[in-house]
């Protein structure tokens, strides 16, 4: 019986430059160089560094996919496989970073070995060596492109923010605390694969000039991040907002910017700017002088009035008045300590309940009802409020929404009441805890943050003139 299978069918032929793609690192066209006179293929990166535990290092690296636009980058990730010395073609030796990934050519798919090197000036962005070429292909070496050719347009596409893998990211936590939030941010981060580092706000000094910002930590410089997530402590605002700010010079993605965070904490501020934006919020108003008393509590009504510290944390600082005469004694007091602060009318309907509302992204992801220990208006669990899941409105979510949008955060715990009037905005904060929303309702909020981080800073579609290929 004779075999009809020709051998020849199953080969597959490259010529000496082939379209490739690495779908494992989000390149989905490269340009290779086929050499068999090399053992180790290569790839051609800048910006190479090591992240991650020394038990599983990672690399990241920034790879320009097309010759001619250098502005044109693609961050990539990896894990270290391996550090290995390459002799050059003449015979300079360079120890580079070894990783994996899939190949894919035509219709073929396989994992091969590739070294990092910076050699930017090489037309051919990857070098397929011997090592990486399957027994079952045939080399024209007097030819180029013997598989199907791929284009650089699929860099400008807007499928190429969805198509990129999930890279492993280093995230900056910028927090002094130990405590829940910042733990499951590390946490909820390490999961991911990702590389997560808290810094200590106070301990950052910055270099300031014009071509080369830079932040330092504890003598060294920090390394090149791709997202940082600011808890900063109202004790710390003026510096740890201006070290936020360092890094939006640098270009790294700031989950909450410094603009934002100096709003939230500024409360006068922060009701001019929801009044500027048409946000409902409970009458309000403010004076620096003794003898406009009885014109700052007639400017937001009668008695009981809430008396509130602007720098006011976490329910201190914030009096229920609940006369005339009570209200007079506490503005006196405070002024007598030369202390800014706010007259507000007492929502009374809302029974020593408010609402906080959790946004992320321009999307209220969870909502909790708190109510004050018996006895106590305030509701925040810090002095013993109770929490529990609730449902919110249509309304109260879009003012949720307007709220974080006016005042440009990513991540805002916004806190509500219900009033007759409809819901009244009393606070926007920038560094809401997550212990009380996440037990109150069951959700994975430092996850849904983290997908949103990772959405952010996948490489997005090139909306400039058309690529070549």
């Amino acid at each position: 019986m004779s075999d009809d299978t020709d051998p020849a069918a199953d080969l597959l032929r490259f010529g000496w430059e082939e379209w490739v793609a690495l779908p494992d690192l989000g390149l989905p066209a490269l340009k290779a160089k086929v050499d068999t006179g090399a053992r180790t293929s290569a790839l051609h990166a800048s910006e190479i560094e090591t992240f991650g535990p020394a038990s599983k290092p990672k690399v990241r690296f920034m790879v320009h996919p097309v010759p001619e636009r250098a502005d044109l980058s693609i961050p990539c990730s990896a894990e270290i496989l391996d550090r290995r010395v390459v002799t050059s073609s003449n015979g300079e030796g360079e120890s580079r970073y070894v990783i994996g990934s899939r190949l894919s050519v035509g219709e073929e798919s396989w994992p091969i070995e590739l070294t990092l090197t910076n050699r930017g000036g090489m037309a051919s962005r990857m070098l397929l060596g011997r090592e990486a070429l399957k027994d079952n292909i045939a080399i024209v070496a007097t030819d180029r492109f013997q598989q199907p050719e791929l284009s650089y347009d699929v860099y400008a596409s807007r499928r190429m923010r969805t198509a990129a893998p999930k890279r492993a990211l280093r995230i900056a936590v910028m927090s002094r605390e130990n405590n829940y939030s910042t733990r499951r941010l590390v946490e909820e981060g390490e999961s991911r694969g990702h590389s997560v580092e808290v810094i200590d706000t106070t301990r950052c000094y910055m270099a300031i000039n014009a071509m080369a910002p830079e932040v330092h930590y504890d003598g060294k410089r920090l390394p090149r991040y791709d997202a940082v997530i600011p808890r900063i402590g109202a004790s710390v605002t003026a510096y740890g907002t201006a070290v936020i700010r360092q890094f939006e010079t640098i270009g790294t993605f700031v989950v909450n910017g410094s603009d934002g965070i100096t709003a939230s904490r500024d409360k006068l501020y922060a009701h001019q700017l929801m009044a500027r934006h048409k946000i409902g919020m409970p009458n309000t108003a403010f004076a620096a002088s003794p003898k406009d008393t009885e014109s700052l509590m007639r400017l937001v009504g009668t008695a009981p009035l809430i008396v509130k510290l602007l720098e006011s944390t976490q329910g201190k600082g914030v009096v229920l008045a609940e006369t005339k005469k009570a209200a007079q004694s506490v503005i006196d007091a405070f002024r007598g300590l030369r202390a800014n602060f706010l007259v507000q009318d007492f929502v009374k309907e809302a029974a020593g309940e408010d609402i906080r509302c959790l946004v992320v992204g321009g999307k209220v992801i969870a909502a909790m009802k708190r109510t004050g220990a018996e006895g106590d208006f305030r509701s925040n669990l810090h002095r013993g409020g109770s929490a529990q899941v609730v449902r919110i409105s249509k309304e109260e979510r879009d003012t949720a929404i307007r709220a974080a949008k006016a005042f440009r955060l990513t991540l805002a715990g916004v806190d509500l009441l219900r009033s007759e009037g409809g819901p009244k905005v009393l606070e926007v904060n920038s560094s809401p805890g997550l212990e009380g929303i996440e037990a109150a309702t069951g959700k994975n909020i430092a996850g849904r943050l983290y997908d949103h981080i990772e959405e952010r800073v996948r490489p997005g579609p090139v909306r400039k003139r058309k690529l070549l290929g």
